[in-house]
């Protein structure tokens, strides 16, 4: 697991968050399931999701062998970076279950993931003075492009104004997550390990009430499968995702960062059709490739820039 992120190559860093867009993508299909098989509401996954990530994290701490500590800052500014992440991750995914609630699951996700990169790039730009330049932002406009043809496409979507609202909740709390985790890292003071551990510490905190009031057990006839769900859930893209997540976001641009997530929709749009019986269509199909051609472009363009730049961008 990824622990000092001042050390962390930028091709390496973006390797990470292509694994991390992948292992996001499964999330959906993993809770399509548990809501199959039993009655466990969207706050109480979210939280067994950070709790059981949060143990897994820490066993992986304790396990792994003793290096040199990451510069990891004075106690209280360790601690206002945890409340920071952990709150920001919080309102991602808080927002975002609710977004999906009002408004359906196509309208939430187009707009989060879409005002995004958006939001990440002018904050970027006005407070890290990081520059797309013109292939960046033809990059992130195909990203978009793809991203509502792939999810909107072919569907009958209702937008309502509340749930969109919900929604660019929800890509603010990503953006505040990406733009701190770049910010801490360009001095090379980020802990990658550290921020995770924290930072669902505190989303769980932030989670418990909800998934309290809505149900915290669940009810279920086959208990092992559910069992088997939530700890795949909690390990691949919570506890291994996050920490490849947090460690990749401290030494690659905030705006190519956002658009590499975009990897998370490519990745549920094939599970969908390979495991779930849905049909591959023209949309599915343009949506994949544009978000794919994007991906690839913004990646390619960091790597190339690192090189000339050094190994952790300034």
């Amino acid at each position: 697991m990824p622990n000092d992120a001042s050390r962390l190559p930028v091709g390496r860093g973006l390797l990470y968050l292509i694994i991390t867009g992948a292992a996001w993508g499964t999330v959906g299909a993993a809770a399509s399931l548990v809501y199959r098989t039993s009655d466990m509401g969207a706050f109480g996954l979210s939280f067994w999701r950070c709790a059981l990530g949060l143990l897994l994290l820490l066993a992986g701490r304790r396990l792994r062998p003793r290096g040199r500590p990451a510069a990891a800052g004075p106690l209280r500014r360790r601690i206002g970076r945890a409340l920071a992440t952990g709150l920001g991750l919080a309102l991602f995914q808080t927002a975002y279950f609710a977004a999906v609630e009002s408004t359906g699951l196509a309208v939430a996700t187009v707009v989060t993931l879409g005002a995004g990169p958006v939001l990440i790039a002018l904050g970027a730009r006005l407070l890290l003075g990081e520059r797309l330049g013109a292939g960046g932002v033809l990059a992130v406009a195909g990203a978009l492009a793809g991203l509502g043809v792939l999810t909107l496409g072919g569907t009958a979507a209702t937008v309502r104004p509340a749930g969109v609202l919900l929604a660019l909740a929800s890509a603010a709390g990503y953006s505040v997550m990406t733009l701190l985790t770049r910010w801490w890292g360009r001095d090379g003071g980020a802990d990658a390990a550290g921020t995770t551990v924290w930072s669902f510490a505190v989303t769980g905190l932030c989670l418990l009430p909800f998934a309290l009031q809505e149900g915290l057990l669940p009810h279920t006839a086959h208990p092992a499968r559910l069992l088997w769900l939530l700890v795949y859930i909690a390990a691949v893209p919570t506890a291994l995702a996050y920490a490849l997540y947090f460690a990749g976001a401290a030494v690659v641009r905030s705006a190519t960062v956002s658009v590499i997530m975009l990897l998370e929709p490519v990745t549920a749009a094939v599970l969908a059709v390979a495991l779930l019986g849905e049909r591959l269509t023209a949309a599915t199909t343009a949506g994949t490739l544009l978000l794919l051609g994007a991906v690839v472009g913004l990646a390619v363009g960091e790597a190339r820039g690192a090189g000339r730049r050094g190994p952790v961008p300034a």
